[in-house]
């Protein structure tokens, strides 16, 4: 089997599909989508492994050109260009059989480093260097994707949280905080910037996907949020001033005499900050009535004579 097999991808394959593949199937059998799955785990290594090979030209060309069994011993140019002295001062070829298939990455690492592709000599971890600028970088590790819930005030202030990234078994998991800013909204993804998988060319990313947990009282627009105030009939009818809860604490508000049910009320500057923009919403009061639904002969009494007084004929223009 080699590196095209392993990725499912004919030889003519581009780069661009070569790498779709690659993310698709990393993914597809990650160690964290995959817990005590030994088979997953080892055709993970595979697929990072083989990805090493074609995610990079030069190396691609290179196995193109030798095929699945690598170098033979008496291949002289190897000998010219990559081949290391031998204990007697003779180059020292080197062959690789993939049908063995074994270890991929030792495999692909006797092909490419100590085969002398380049004369390049083996490097491993986070210190393997970047041929050839950014076109030859190593390719890095996986992104890894995670949901955080935090509360409606948390989202509009800013806070800051913790993830714990899992390890390998036996190991402790490892513990990486964030800032959460303020004006984040529901679905919004934060980048962690190499915390991610371990890869040849460094950590991938970590992308927290944010989940706002529903207010008792608040609602929100965009970057507006909106408060139902239930008035008395009489607050309505005469006017009064209401203590609110705000995102800054309890405040006033005046409500005008002769305010109707669903009218709103608005506060400038009250709603959520944007930090990322630095734009600023406001806040809106929702005026909700709220009518006795039992009468006390005397309040009947009352409430008939308001009518008669105040001549009402709301649906007159229906008329």
């Amino acid at each position: 089997m080699d590196p095209y097999e392993i990725l499912g991808l004919a030889r003519s394959a581009s780069a661009d599909e070569i790498k779709r593949k690659y993310r698709e199937l990393a993914k597809r059998f990650h160690p964290d989508r995959n817990p005590n799955d030994k088979s997953a785990e080892r055709k993970f290594k595979e697929v990072q492994a083989a990805y090493e090979v074609l995610g990079d030209a030069d190396r691609r060309a290179q196995f193109d050109r030798f095929g699945a069994g690598g170098p033979t011993p008496d291949f002289h140019a190897w000998q010219g260009r990559g081949a290391r002295p031998g204990r007697n001062g003779m180059h020292e070829s080197v062959s690789v059989d993939f049908g063995d298939f074994g270890d991929l990455s030792s495999i692909f690492e006797q092909f490419f480093n100590r085969g002398g592709v380049g004369g390049a000599p083996p490097q491993s971890g986070r210190g393997r260097a970047r041929r050839g600028g950014a076109a030859g970088a190593m390719p890095r590790g996986a992104d890894m994707a995670t949901q955080v819930q935090i509360g409606f005030q948390e989202a509009a202030n800013g806070a800051t949280r913790e993830i714990v990234v899992s390890g390998g078994p036996g190991e402790h998991g490892e513990r990486i905080s964030f800032r959460v800013p303020a004006g984040v909204s529901e679905g919004q993804k934060i980048r962690i910037r190499e915390k991610g998988q371990e890869g040849p060319g460094g950590r991938g990313d970590i992308l927290v996907e944010i989940q706002i947990a529903p207010h008792p009282f608040f609602r929100r627009n965009g970057l507006d949020i909106l408060l139902d105030l239930p008035l008395t009939l009489s607050e309505a009818l005469l006017g009064a001033r209401v203590e609110i809860p705000t995102l800054e604490g309890p405040t006033l508000l005046t409500v005008p005499a002769g305010t109707s049910s669903h009218a709103k009320l608005r506060l400038r500057g009250k709603g959520i900050h944007d930090s990322r923009s630095g734009q600023v919403g406001d806040m809106y009061v929702v005026i909700r009535i709220d009518v006795p639904r039992d009468l006390s002969p005397a309040a009947r009494e009352l409430v008939e004579k308001l009518a008669v007084e105040t001549g009402q004929q709301p649906r007159r223009p229906w008329a």
